[in-house]
């Protein structure tokens, strides 16, 4: 990745990095060795939850929790980031191992919303939160504005959530069971611990919030069946 990328890459953020060094490791996938960028994936996954919840309090002053619950989800969901880092070309940029590469890791969903998360989280340490903010708000300027609280889906997550809190039971726990494959193709297997099942649901994907996704859904299919 050439000095070249880098400086079109932060043109198309539309933010200048004080300390390039933490956006070059927000672009490293743990495929490429210890050094990786799941740290700084976790930070950014907290920060696009708040700048977007936030975001949404104020365009959307009488949507009630639920309703802006569920529009925060349709757009920090994987598949959403996704198509956010293909909109900034973030694929190309980002550092694989030679597997991951041979595989299609640039176009793979899940390396591609991790890899976003992972760019807010570097643009905090190196900005603030301000910074943090104001490019995650121009990024997705267009979807705030047109989100529509009464046509929002559900995701199994929040569908499953919800109907615990309507039945006044637990909250549901999601516990990773194991991981399975090589860094650059992973599978990684979810259990949902759920108040008022007795066996509880494991679900797969290739990101854990794909597998947990999976698991709620299957809870939930198994709830509406008692």
């Amino acid at each position: 990745m050439s000095a070249t990328d880098l400086d079109d890459l932060q043109s198309r953020l539309g933010y200048r990095f004080k300390d390039i060094e933490h956006l070059e490791s927000a672009l490293t996938h743990r495929s490429m060795g210890p050094s990786h960028n799941e740290r700084l994936e976790f930070l950014g996954d907290s920060i696009v939850n708040f700048v977007v919840a936030e975001a949404l309090f104020r365009r959307y002053p009488e949507a009630r929790e639920g309703k802006l619950t569920r529009m925060r989800a349709s757009l920090v969901r994987g598949q959403s980031l996704s198509q956010l880092a293909r909109r900034l070309q973030l694929g190309e940029t980002i550092r694989l191992g030679s597997g991951e590469r041979k595989s299609g890791g640039r176009r793979r969903d899940s390396i591609l919303a991790d890899a976003m998360e992972a760019v807010i989280g570097a643009i905090f340490l190196d900005g603030g939160m301000a910074a943090c903010q104001s490019c995650i708000t121009t990024w997705l300027e267009s979807e705030l504005a047109s989100v529509n609280p009464n046509q929002v889906d559900k995701d199994p997550k929040t569908a499953l959530q919800e109907w615990l809190q309507r039945e006044k039971k637990e909250l549901p726990v999601y516990r990773v069971l194991e991981v399975l494959g090589p860094a650059h193709q992973q599978t990684f297997r979810v259990q949902v611990q759920v108040d008022g099942l007795e066996q509880y649901p494991v679900g797969t994907g290739a990101s854990r919030r794909e597998a947990e996704q999976a698991a709620a859904a299957d809870a939930l299919s198994q709830l509406s069946a008692l």
